[in-house]
């Protein structure tokens, strides 16, 4: 990690400004637009294993999933059998639920069938955003910044109907803002405009 990168002086969002892996997240991907549905599908699986625990320890796990799901390519992993859900399951670098390591399987399948539909992951995601344009908020402090929204809802809800798993409304709120389809960096934060 390049420390250099990293100065107290620079105003951040005040969610990151604890860890360094947090920050160099923050500045460097957090935010910004995604239009790569292999990295759209890397968030989904870090988002989903991320359910009911913190964001900095799934970051800290990164590269140990990133290694153990096949460097996050859904066509790979829609293949994993029960063997490699064994194998998965004796990984101390991942988090160790069965559940969680089922669904990125079959996440990775209906993800695939999204891809087919929609041309492109990215394109569905973007199908229920106005304008298919993100959106951009206002807010100046983390309290304003709501946990789930009425478009999280709605796309959880059909993510859930396509048959994802472990992708509930305020996962899927946390996912939009990660790729950057909603932008949530505060109005002082010197992300905030280079959401690209």
């Amino acid at each position: 990690m390049q420390n250099k990168n990293i100065t107290t002086s620079i105003k951040r969002c005040d969610w990151c400004v604890k860890d360094p892996l947090y920050i160099l997240y923050h500045d460097e991907e957090w935010g910004k637009e995604v239009t790569d549905d292999n990295k759209m599908f890397e968030f989904i699986v870090l988002e989903s294993a991320q359910a009911g625990l913190s964001w900095l320890t799934i970051l800290k796990k990164r590269e140990n999933y990133r290694k153990a799901f096949a460097g996050f390519n859904p066509h790979k992993i829609a293949k994993f059998n029960e063997t490699k859900i064994e194998s998965l399951m004796q990984n101390q670098g991942i988090i160790r639920n069965r559940n969680k390591i089922k669904s990125t399987i079959s996440n990775a399948q209906c993800f695939l069938k999204i891809q087919k539909e929609f041309g492109s992951f990215c394109k569905y995601m973007k199908s229920f955003l106005p304008n298919k344009k993100p959106i951009v908020n206002h807010w100046k402090t983390l309290k304003e910044i709501p946990a789930s929204t009425p478009l999280s809802d709605t796309i959880s809800k059909d993510m859930k109907k396509r048959g994802f798993k472990f992708f509930g409304s305020t996962i899927c709120y946390a996912h939009l803002q990660a790729v950057g389809y909603v932008n949530d960096h505060l109005l002082d934060c010197h992300c905030r405009n280079k959401s690209k």
